[in-house]
């Protein structure tokens, strides 16, 4: 070895994770807000109830968050849990796609329905998820909201249904947009026996969905910054050629144009649930076990 290759410098070189190290990171313990760009940790989400610690932008929830959230110890009695959709119409590929969204997400269909109790007060509650399939509303869907309905009605429990959806599911057609007036006529009933039906609109809430149940409540609730509307802001601006205003189909923008009772945090949302239905039981509903 010569004398010169032991003082010689070696180079330097920058190293370039691999995608093997890459993968190891876990997925999910990073989230970035949507609206200010922030990034927070699961942990500091979660104790946030899945809010941003910095602008208040409200996270998407899925129905375990939502009913864990909400009802009392997270307990949930669920309804028709074993009820699936089918393909009616032989829709091109709706099968396969209908299996994947199961097993991708681990849900049935796009929403849960049971019964349980918020503040001791016992409800019948539906939570949409817009993780299957948009939160499209098909014919099971439907058929789930009615026989909840139905069953607030035997029960003489109050209704609340958390809303979040693109609309009817294309792939069912018009037995899809049959639940509009199917879900619409159930609510009449229940409202003609006197029952309580508070809605709950979440982001997002359009189409179908906005055009029957979700606005049909005796009380309509709204967390901050849904977005909520029948066609989507783009949409109507070009149809109109005009520009709409910066927070046009928000929680907020409804609420000014009386569209919605209240705009509810999150953090208020159990609380203020609670209060109504108390509210609703001085004139003849109790809570269990008082």
């Amino acid at each position: 070895m010569l004398i010169k290759d032991i003082f010689q410098k070696k180079r330097k070189y920058a190293t370039i994770p691999s995608e093997r190290t890459k993968r190891e990171i876990p997925e999910g313990l990073m989230h970035k807000c949507g609206k200010c760009s922030k990034i927070q940790t699961s942990i500091e989400l979660d104790k946030n109830l899945k809010v941003c610690t910095s602008c208040g932008h409200h996270f998407i929830l899925n129905p375990y968050e939502r009913i864990h959230m909400v009802l009392d110890d997270g307990r949930l009695f669920e309804y028709d849990s074993e009820m699936t959709a089918e393909d009616p119409l032989g829709f091109p590929g709706y099968a396969s796609k209908l299996e994947a969204a199961i097993e991708k997400t681990g849900f049935n269909e796009a929403i849960i329905t049971g019964e349980g109790t918020i503040g001791g007060y016992p409800v019948v509650i539906g939570v949409m998820t817009f993780e299957f399939f948009g939160g499209s509303m098909g014919g099971v869907v439907g058929e789930k909201i009615v026989r909840a309905v139905e069953a607030a009605i035997q029960k003489k429990y109050p209704l609340v249904l958390f809303s979040t959806s693109g609309g009817a599911r294309m792939q069912e057609s018009l037995l899809s947009l049959m639940q509009m007036a199917k879900t619409s006529a159930a609510l009449a009933k229940l409202g003609e026996k006197g029952g309580l039906y508070i809605s709950v609109l979440t982001d997002p809430t359009y189409g179908g969905v906005s055009a029957s149940f979700a606005m049909l409540g005796d009380l309509i609730l709204a967390e901050p910054g849904a977005n909520i509307g029948f066609a989507g802001k783009r949409v109507i601006e070009q149809t109109i050629r005009q520009k709409l205003p910066d927070n046009f189909q928000t929680s907020e923008f409804n609420l000014e144009h009386g569209h919605v009772d209240m705009v509810v945090h999150r953090k208020e949302l159990r609380s203020t649930l609670t209060k109504l239905l108390n509210m609703h039981s001085q004139k003849g509903g109790a809570p269990l076990g008082k």
